[in-house]
C-alpha cells in the first residue's frame, strides 16, 4: 500500500541529482500515468522472495592506489560502430527510490543492520524508510543499479539516447522518478503496478560506512508482457545496445532472455552486470542461462569470486585475469564477435579479457585526492554507465574503459549515484 507519509499538494523544484524531503512532501501527482495492469508472469516469481543478504561492494576508487602500472600492447579492439539513431541504447532492471541519511549505530541496531552491507528488506525493516523521512535530514535520488548506469550513459550520450524499463508502483515516488530522470535526458517506461508501491532502497550512512535496505515492492513484479508490449518491443527492435542489471535476475529471467535472444539474432550487443556476489552463487541457473548471450560481462571482483566458486573454476577465486579470461570464453551464441570480460577492482587496475585471445589487458585507475570524495555509492554502477556510453559511440575498447573510470570518478565526488551539473565532458 502507499507509503503513510502525508504529502499536501503543490509545486516542486526538482534538483537534477537529489530530491530534499520538503520537495517530496510538496510533491503533486494529479494523475497516474498508466491505467494498465499486467499481471506477473509464473515463471518471473519463483525466486523472488529469498531473504537474501546481499554483500554488493561497489567500486571504490580512491587515492590509495598502487603506483604500478602495465604496459599495454597497441592492438585496438574496436566495440562496434557509432551509431546515430535516438534510443540506441535499452537498460533494464528494478528502479528505486534511494533515501539517503546520515545515521548512527543506534539507529542500525534498531534495525538490524550492519554498517557497511545491503540486504533486502524483510517485514521488521519496511518502519525504516518513513523513519528515514521523518526524522532525518533525507536526500531522495533517483537509484537502482541499471538506473544508475542508463542515467550515467545519458549523461554522455545526451538527450534521445537511452530509454531504461523497470516496474513501479502507481504513487507519487514514481512520479519523483520520472522528473528527476527526465532532468537529465533519460526516457523511462515503467511497468506501473497499481496493487504495489514504488520500491526503496534506504541508505544509512556511518561515517564512510554505507548500509542499504532495499524493498523491491513494485520493481519485484515486473513481467514479460509488459516487454513484449507493442511499444516496448518496438523500443527494443530499434535499439542496437542491450544492458542488463544482474539484480533482475531475481525479478524476471524471461525478460533477460527474450532480450539476449533478440541481440543474438541480429547482432546486437548484449552486456549483462553480474551486480552482485548473491547473483552468481544463488541465481546460478537463470545467469548461465543468459551467458551464451552476453557480448559483455562485467563484475567487480568479489562478484568475480563469488562466480569462481558457484562454478567450480580450475582457477583460484583470486586470480582475476584468470576468471576474467573463463568468463570471455565461455560458450557464444552469436560467433560473430567475440565476447569480452571486465572485472573492476577498485583502485586496483581493470582488468580486460577478450573471447579467443591469450593476452589478459589491465587498465590502471586514474588516483584522485581522497579529500574530494564525498560518497563511493554506486561507483560501480557509474563505471558501467560510462563504459557502455563508449560502446555505443564505437569507441575503442582501452577508451571505454578509460570512460567507465572517468564517469565513476566524477559520481564519487557527488551525493549518491549522481553527475555532476553543469555537464562535464569526456576527454582521453
Amino acid at each position: 500500500m502507499p507509503f503513510s507519509t502525508p504529502f499536501p499538494s503543490g509545486p516542486l523544484r526538482l534538483l537534477p541529482r537529489t530530491i530534499s524531503k520538503a520537495a517530496l512532501r510538496s510533491y503533486y501527482n494529479p494523475t497516474s500515468s498508466c491505467a494498465s495492469s499486467f499481471c506477473c508472469a509464473p515463471s518471473c516469481t519463483s525466486q523472488r522472495t529469498i531473504p537474501l543478504r546481499l554483500q554488493r561492494p561497489y567500486n571504490k576508487i580512491s587515492p590509495h592506489q598502487t603506483a604500478a602500472t602495465v604496459a599495454l600492447p597497441p592492438r585496438r579492439y574496436l566495440s562496434a560502430m557509432a551509431t546515430t539513431k535516438e534510443f540506441p541504447l535499452l537498460c533494464l532492471e528494478n528502479p528505486l527510490l534511494d533515501i539517503q541519511a546520515v545515521g548512527n549505530e543506534e539507529l542500525l541496531k534498531k534495525y538490524n543492520l550492519k554498517a557497511n552491507d545491503a540486504i533486502l528488506a524483510s517485514p521488521e525493516h519496511l518502519p525504516l524508510y518513513d523513519e528515514l523521512l521523518n526524522n532525518y535530514d533525507a536526500k531522495l535520488i533517483a537509484g537502482g543499479a541499471a538506473q544508475n548506469t542508463a542515467r550515467g550513459a545519458s549523461y554522455i550520450l545526451g538527450e534521445n539516447s537511452t530509454v531504461y524499463l523497470g516496474g513501479v508502483g502507481d504513487d507519487k515516488y514514481a512520479a519523483i522518478l520520472r522528473d528527476a530522470v527526465r532532468q537529465v535526458g533519460l526516457r523511462v517506461e515503467y511497468r506501473v503496478d497499481p496493487a504495489h508501491p514504488t520500491g526503496r532502497c534506504g541508505v544509512v550512512i556511518t561515517g564512510h560506512n554505507r548500509s542499504l535496505c532495499t524493498d523491491l515492492a513494485a520493481a519485484n513484479h515486473y513481467d514479460l508482457d509488459h516487454l513484449k508490449s507493442p511499444k516496448i518491443w518496438d523500443l527494443v527492435r530499434n535499439a542496437e545496445f542491450y544492458y542488463v542489471g544482474g539484480y533482475h535476475f531475481t525479478v524476471c529471467p524471461p525478460a533477460i532472455q527474450a532480450l539476449g535472444e533478440e541481440a543474438a539474432a541480429n547482432n546486437k550487443t548484449f552486456v549483462v552486470n553480474v551486480s552482485a556476489p548473491f547473483i552468481a552463487e544463488f541465481f546460478k541457473d537463470p545467469l548461465d542461462a543468459s551467458s551464451p548471450y552476453w557480448d559483455y560481462v562485467i563484475c567487480n571482483e568479489s562478484e568475480a569470486a563469488a562466480y569462481a566458486k558457484s562454478h567450480s573454476l580450475s582457477v583460484a577465486e583470486t586470480d582475476v585475469p584468470g576468471i576474467a579470461k573463463a568468463l570471455a570464453n565461455l560458450p557464444k551464441a552469436n560467433a560473430k564477435k567475440p565476447r569480452v570480460a571486465v572485472i573492476t577492482q577498485g583502485t586496483l587496475p581493470t582488468v580486460v579479457a577478450i573471447q579467443g585471445t591469450d593476452d589478459v589487458k589491465q587498465y590502471p585507475v586514474h588516483a584522485i585526492d581522497e579529500a574530494k570524495i564525498n560518497d563511493t555509492n554506486g561507483a560501480g554502477d557509474a563505471f558501467a554507465g560510462g563504459f557502455v556510453a563508449g560502446l555505443v559511440q564505437g569507441k575503442p575498447l582501452e577508451t571505454c574503459v578509460d570512460m567507465g573510470q572517468w564517469l565513476a570518478r566524477l559520481s564519487i565526488q557527488e551525493l549518491g549515484p549522481s553527475y555532476p551539473f553543469p555537464k562535464q565532458s569526456y576527454s582521453s
